[in-house]
């Protein structure tokens, strides 16, 4: 598989990468209570690092964009909590979180970071080429285990990873959750075993 990349810094959506297996095995709870670098996300407490870890994807998306770009990259729950006020998460009763909502996103690094970002849906993994011929970066929405490629594909979407390179041949992407180092960097897979875990939809990040 032949395709054109560039080095992309790359973030876990926690602080630990390496913990990820266990958060697979014994859910983000119990394997992050123990992350050593939890102050490292920008959480008040371990508690709310815990809390929010299964839904910052799209967090750790961002912060490798803004690092590509500025070479900085916010703490994560410094970025959750700006997309909150934006709406791009919603605090539910139960103590549950809603998101990432896709369209407050885009207003929120547009006003934020002077991003111009674009919803769009209804497309398929062999559509990402002609996408990254006009946009810098693509986050995907796809089933989470898109970290085993060679499984049968339990589902689409539900996590996002940052695709930053396309070709008829391979799908390159970061995967904020891959459970080794060949599951999270510069992972490129055939469009057709990326598509069976892709949901069609995501965000497009023009330059």
């Amino acid at each position: 598989m032949s395709v054109t990349t560039r080095k992309i810094p790359y973030f876990s959506q926690w602080e630990s990468p390496d913990l990820t297996a266990a958060v697979v095995a014994e859910g983000a709870a119990v394997a992050l209570a123990r992350d050593p670098l939890w102050r490292g996300s920008g959480a008040a407490d371990l508690a709310e690092y815990v809390h929010w870890a299964d839904h910052v994807c799209g967090m750790a998306c961002l912060k490798m964009i803004l690092a590509a770009r500025t070479g900085h990259a916010p703490p994560t729950l410094e970025l959750a909590r700006g997309c909150t006020e934006a709406g791009g998460y919603l605090p539910q009763p139960d103590g549950g979180i809603k998101g990432l909502i896709y369209a407050p996103f885009t207003r929120f690094v547009a006003e934020r970071y002077g991003m111009k970002a674009e919803v769009v849906v209804g497309i398929e993994a062999g559509d990402l080429p002609g996408i990254l011929r006009q946009a810098e970066f693509f986050m995907a929405s796809v089933h989470p285990a898109i970290r085993w490629p060679e499984r049968p594909a339990p589902g689409q979407g539900g996590h996002l990873v940052l695709v930053h390179a396309a070709s008829a041949e391979a799908v390159v992407f970061h995967n904020p959750s891959g459970h080794d180092a060949a599951a999270r960097q510069d992972v490129a897979l055939p469009p057709e075993v990326f598509g069976r875990f892709f949901a069609g939809r995501g965000i497009a990040i023009h330059p």
